[in-house]
């Protein structure tokens, strides 16, 4: 368990009004806060993105130690001047009533066409504390690999998805040449490359693979 914040770290919410509001929300905060030499600061006032909260699935195959990536166009990513598609993890926004572990069984279907069994959860993040109120929970999936493949997505929400079987030692060497630039599928590779030889033998004795 994450420990307490400090009892002197405090926020006050002094207004809240919203700012935008069309494909996603944008809201105008107003706070107040403490400062670590004493006293409070004075009203200031932030815009902040947000679009609800996240959670995202890296597959993998413990027996053929294969992961599974999506690719597809990112507006952001564009935006940035950086080659808009992207290398990521299945991923999603929640419903309301959705938990995590739901949602990125229903995405791994929709975006790669794939059946999750296990899940391991990897982290809960911030995607971009500074500007949204979106988190992120992260997991590892077990999968069969051995059919994936193709192009999937939904249509009506204009998604055009790549589905790729990608070896581990291939995954990393993809890190290591910067050619995976999504945080949160930086994240879980990384956690992978730590964990992976605990993952299969966990796995294994439970008769995963």
């Amino acid at each position: 368990m994450a420990d307490p914040p400090p009892s002197d770290e405090k926020a006050e919410l002094v207004d809240h009004v919203v700012a935008f509001k069309g494909y996603f929300k944008v809201g105008r905060y107003f706070f107040r806060h403490t400062l670590y030499q004493g006293g409070q600061s004075p009203v200031i006032s932030r815009e902040v993105f947000e679009r609800g909260h996240a959670a995202g699935v890296l597959p993998y195959d413990p027996l053929r130690d294969e992961v599974v990536l999506i690719r597809q166009f990112r507006a952001g990513s564009y935006v940035a001047g950086r080659h808009p598609w992207s290398w990521e993890m299945v991923a999603g926004i929640l419903e309301e009533g959705e938990s995590p572990e739901d949602l990125v069984r229903r995405e791994a279907v929709e975006e790669a066409g794939l059946e999750v069994g296990d899940l391991i959860p990897i982290h809960t993040l911030m995607v971009s504390p500074g500007a949204m109120s979106e988190s992120c929970a992260l997991f590892l999936g077990r999968v069969d690999a051995s059919a994936a493949g193709g192009v999937f997505g939904l249509e009506s929400e204009g998604e055009n998805i790549l589905v790729k079987v990608v070896p581990f030692f291939e995954a990393r060497a993809m890190l290591d040449r910067g050619e995976i630039e999504n945080a949160a599928a930086v994240v879980a590779l990384q956690w992978l490359a730590l964990h992976r030889d605990e993952v299969r033998s966990r796995w294994r004795q439970a008769g995963c693979a």
